[in-house]
């Protein structure tokens, strides 16, 4: 599944009958959750793949070695070809934990603020939701990839002694220089980062000024060396600068453990009304679990 970054926040309007249709649709529900949450699962967009889990845990390699055990030798005519042995990464095995939240929407709150009490009860789920997988996921990749690329010249934030572009790429040719298929595509930064890189004179020069698309008139940078930026506040660390090869670096399993969810992208709903007591109870879910197989596929700018 493609994840977006950012996406486009929907609006809603809408009378009390119209929001109780809503939420009697629980696959709608699901969806407005993850149209809210998109912007925010970095991990999601990090750690691409995906893993289908039974038993509530996973099995997975580490750095696994992409050469055989002996090398290739010349083989004679007629002559016999060396057997060799195949090496596989370190054997890990990883928990599927089940992080949730209810909260509640009475028939009052929908009476008195239209779709504004929904939205924000989805809005905190989500976010709650998020919060938590992002933070154990970015956490696990903070403590798996070790390869660091030190500044080279001045800070990231010292506009004209910055060697920006220079450490970039030197820490993108650590990375190819491992000789493992590994091709970063990302530039994760916080976004004060973001804002010293977009606006930093050596970058903004070399760049094209009179092309519309560039920074100094439109506010945004989306690229550069051939990597995507993607600012966030949820980076490993708080702060800095990751290249990362999403495709390789690891990914997140989930497990579908039934129960009548509605699930649309990365979240699992219920909506649950309880008449007794006029209101409704709404739920957000994930069952998941991140890992990480290829440590050599990032690596950290460090002395931003």
């Amino acid at each position: 599944m493609a994840y977006s970054y950012p996406p486009v926040a929907p609006t809603f309007s809408g009378d009390n009958e119209t929001i109780s249709r809503f939420l009697n649709s629980p696959s709608v529900v699901a969806r407005r959750v993850q149209d809210i949450s998109a912007n925010r699962f970095i991990a999601d967009v990090l750690l691409t793949g995906r893993t289908d889990v039974s038993g509530g845990a996973i099995t997975y390699d580490v750095d696994e070695d992409l050469y055989t055990v002996r090398p290739v030798t010349a083989v004679s005519a007629g002559g016999e070809y060396d057997l060799t042995t195949l090496t596989n990464g370190t054997p890990q095995v990883a928990k599927v934990t089940k992080w949730g939240q209810d909260t509640e929407v009475t028939d009052e709150a929908i009476k008195r603020q239209n779709f504004a009490a929904v939205e924000k009860g989805l809005g905190k789920l989500s976010n709650s939701v998020i919060k938590k997988v992002d933070s154990i996921s970015l956490s696990l990749i903070a403590a798996t990839v070790t390869q660091t690329q030190t500044v080279t010249s001045g800070q990231w934030s010292v506009s004209g002694t910055a060697a920006i572009l220079r450490d970039i790429m030197l820490a993108k040719a650590k990375v190819t220089a491992l000789n493992k298929g590994y091709d970063p595509n990302v530039l994760v930064v916080d976004d004060i980062t973001w804002a010293y890189l977009a606006s930093d004179s050596g970058v903004m020069n070399a760049r094209g000024r009179e092309d519309s698309a560039n920074s100094i008139y439109t506010g945004n940078f989306p690229t550069i060396a051939g990597l995507t930026i993607l600012p966030t506040p949820n980076i490993p660390g708080g702060s800095g600068a990751w290249l990362i090869d999403t495709a390789a670096l690891g990914g997140i399993a989930d497990e579908d453990l039934g129960g009548d969810y509605a699930k649309a992208g990365a979240l699992e709903t219920k909506v649950i009304r309880e008449d007794l007591n006029d209101k409704w109870r709404l739920r957000a879910r994930r069952v998941c679990v991140p890992y990480v197989t290829e440590p050599g596929a990032a690596i950290k700018i460090t002395g931003i």
